[in-house]
């Protein structure tokens, strides 16, 4: 079983910064994926980031060159930075992981991006 609970969401002005982590109550080591979801509202979920357990990044299309993941091992935490905010970037975000063949979810934090 993995707990996931992440934090760092809020309101933030169109163009501004936040920084969300996730705390992964096994060793984010063992882990084959970890990443970020976010839902809309009337949307459907989508991914944002991912690292593997290799340290293999993947981006959504929307976010390259705006959004970096990362990964504190010794803290079994994953981050995500979340630079140059758009409005479309609203949503709740989830963190995830891949354990075995199992998906876990956190459960969801806030993030308002005002215009």
């Amino acid at each position: 079983q993995v707990q996931l609970v992440e934090s760092g969401g809020g309101l933030v002005q169109a163009g501004g910064s936040l920084g969300l982590s996730c705390v992964s109550s096994v060793s984010i080591a063992s882990i084959n994926v970890m990443g970020w979801y976010r839902q809309a509202p009337g949307k459907q979920r989508e991914l944002v980031a991912a690292i593997t357990s290799g340290g293999s990044l993947n981006y959504g299309a929307s976010v390259k060159g705006r959004f970096t993941i990362s990964r504190d091992m010794a803290k079994n935490t994953v981050n995500l930075q979340m630079n140059s905010l758009k409005p479309e970037d609203t949503g709740v975000y989830y963190c995830n992981a891949y354990w075995g063949l199992i998906a876990y979810w956190g459960q969801g934090t806030q993030v308002t991006v005002s215009s």
